[in-house]
């Protein structure tokens, strides 16, 4: 008769080493959630840290039209325009990733600038413009690169303004009150303008310019600037990011 145990003892070690392989595959590592979104591999870096202004320089035309509230930026003020200044690929960008997420109030007009420079007051006079604007009376409405490729809403009897291509509408791609996603790429000579996913401008830069009214409307390499137009012009912003290419 063979001994039991040395039947038992084989049987028990497959059994053990089975249960333990069973339970370690039931409790799978848990991915790593607390990294910022720049270093999980999208390559997005925040310039508005939504506490304050850090890294950002206003104009000396009106700086009390920028201030931060419930991790917001409010533009609510006389015509001025807020400039990054901060570190991020040493403050200026070529080729990149811009998303933006916005919200107008009735009658607001703002916009975002690119390849721009600090100045210390009146219009940016170097980079593009991308309109931020849903009713104010200016027929250039979000989505626009401003004089160059225009999404208008004409007021009854209102003429198309002189300058650049349009295109006209009923109403513009964002709403008062609501937010909105504004994600704008520069690639060589070549913008894109994304409102909500919607492609509102792909526009390839002539080799001799834009043609605008606007000598600075062209493509090198700068910074980004964020406009306030007027005193009864509101808007908020609550993301900035961009992703150099």
């Amino acid at each position: 008769m063979k001994n039991p145990y040395f039947v038992a003892v084989p049987f028990f070690a497959v059994a053990l080493a089975v249960f333990t392989s069973c339970n370690s595959d039931s409790e799978p590592a848990q991915e790593d959630t607390s990294a910022p979104a720049e270093e999980k591999g999208d390559g997005f870096v925040e310039l508005f840290n939504g506490e304050n202004l850090d890294g950002w320089t206003a104009s000396k035309e009106n700086p009390e039209s920028y201030s931060v509230k419930d991790g917001e930026l409010i533009v609510k003020g006389g015509r001025s325009h807020l400039f990054y200044t901060g570190d991020v690929n040493g403050g200026k960008f070529k080729d990149f990733e811009l998303k933006v997420r916005a919200k107008t109030f009735p009658g607001a007009n703002s916009g975002v600038y690119f390849h721009t420079e600090y100045q210390e007051e009146g219009w940016p006079d170097k980079g593009y413009e991308c309109q931020v604007n849903s009713t104010h009376k200016d027929p250039k409405k979000t989505g626009s690169l401003y004089g160059v490729r225009n999404i208008l809403v004409l007021a009854e009897g209102q003429e198309p303004p002189k300058g650049g291509e349009h295109e006209e509408r009923d109403k513009a791609p964002s709403t008062d009150g609501e937010w909105f996603d504004y994600h704008i790429t520069v690639k060589g000579k070549q913008i894109t303008i994304q409102v909500n996913g919607e492609t509102t401008v792909d526009y390839t830069e002539p080799e001799e310019g834009s043609g605008s009214n606007f000598a600075g409307r062209k493509l090198s390499e700068g910074t980004f600037a964020i406009q306030a137009h007027d005193p009864d012009s509101e808007v908020h912003y609550e993301r900035f990011a961009v992703k150099p290419l």
